[in-house]
């Protein structure tokens, strides 16, 4: 006798849920309500996203006792109604991708149906959100990067306009915006068909540029002092740009691995058929992939870490600067983590133990031959 065997239904982890399908003036809400007997029933309604609107669907959640809220990161406006549901509901964050509907059965209601059904079941991976004060500091340190940038295009723009009138300052000077520089070019504004003017007066002695103190509030000023001894974090406001992205708490990564790829700094998975596809590192972490690459590149090119240069070294031989350095910058990284979780200093010793070879290993003939073939030695036979 054939027995058949029963298909096992998924496991309803959360009871009573709620799903947002989350839009610029309104967001529509589902709430996911299941019984003893497994019976799902669904609750719907539209809501404004002013304050007003936003404080009216906390109250909605509350009356039906949902705690657990489901919505996916759309844009910006996903941000005031995080706000308003952070502190008396748990919130997962969701990717679209990892929460998108079926094409050609979308609607509004069923989008925040089928984002309610998908969380029920825990099948929607969360985005990581530090804390409220970390949020802050992220958007400051952000803003701080998109002005540096406007300087920086603002300060080409004036080298282009000088190089196109024959102005070659650039070439004298190291800054064009500098002291002595903005002299310079004012006297040429003032008289822009005077060309004999003494330049000596105008120079100015070089300044040693002098970094404001920056205080941060006292529970993170420990965590700042242990990121200031990681290899290439010398700047108070890079290690301040670290914790506004990864935040101090590592308990949200359950490992280093975790973090690393959160940060975009690891390969894809892309398998099928047993061959292996690109496995190009993915887009993610597009702010705080570049500052870790800055400092590897900052690392690499310096002689204090040879732990470090030394692994670069071998992996831009292997596999060119490009992978090396994101190699480099995951190194850091994973140290970064292991320092912020156990609150300790950098240790270059850790890295060194790594690298020592083990004295007893052996390998076949086989093995040697490709050893050597990949190190670019040709082979003969004894014969020859």
């Amino acid at each position: 006798m054939v027995q058949k065997e029963v298909p096992m239904a998924l496991k309803i982890v959360y009871k009573i849920c709620c799903g947002i399908d989350v839009h610029k003036t309104f967001v529509v809400a589902c709430v996911a309500t299941t019984n003893k007997q497994g019976v799902t029933t669904y609750d719907n309604h539209r809501f404004s996203t002013y304050t007003k609107g936003l404080k009216e669907l906390l109250q909605w959640l509350l009356a039906h006792n949902c705690k657990d809220v489901c919505m996916e990161s759309t844009g910006k406006y996903w941000i005031p109604v995080y706000n308003v549901l952070e502190e008396q509901c748990a919130i997962i964050l969701a990717h679209p991708k990892y929460v998108k509907a079926i094409r050609g059965k979308k609607t509004d209601k069923k989008d925040a149906k089928w984002i309610a059904d998908l969380f029920k079941h825990d099948l929607v991976s969360g985005s990581f959100m530090p804390p409220a004060d970390i949020r802050q500091l992220r958007d400051l340190m952000r803003y701080r990067y998109k002005l540096t940038c406007f300087s920086s295009s603002e300060k080409n723009r004036l080298q282009n306009c000088l190089t196109v009138s024959n102005i070659q300052l650039g070439n004298v000077v190291s800054d064009t915006l500098g002291k002595s520089s903005q002299k310079i070019l004012d006297k040429i504004l003032e008289n822009p068909l005077d060309t004999s003017f003494d330049i000596e007066p105008l120079i100015h002695g070089s300044m040693k540029k002098k970094l404001s103190e920056l205080e941060l509030a006292s529970p993170y000023q420990q965590k700042l002092d242990i990121i200031l001894t990681a290899p290439g974090i010398n700047n108070p406001f890079t290690a301040i740009g670290v914790i506004s992205e990864i935040g101090v708490n590592m308990e949200a990564f359950p490992s280093a691995k975790h973090l690393c790829s959160w940060a975009g700094l690891t390969p894809t998975n892309n398998e099928s058929a047993g061959k292996e596809k690109s496995v190009r590192v993915s887009k993610a972490g597009c702010h705080i992939k570049p500052l870790l690459v800055q400092c590897a590149n900052a690392v690499v090119t310096s002689k204090k870490h040879p732990e470090i240069r030394n692994r670069y070294l071998r992996l831009k031989k292997r596999r060119g600067h490009k992978k090396a350095i994101i190699a480099i910058a995951r190194m850091l990284l994973t140290a970064l983590y292991h320092m912020l979780k156990n609150e300790e200093t950098y240790n270059a010793e850790l890295y060194r133990k790594s690298d020592i070879l083990p004295t007893e290993r052996e390998i076949t003939i086989e093995q040697a031959v490709i050893m050597a073939q990949f190190q670019g030695y040709k082979i003969k036979s004894a014969a020859e």
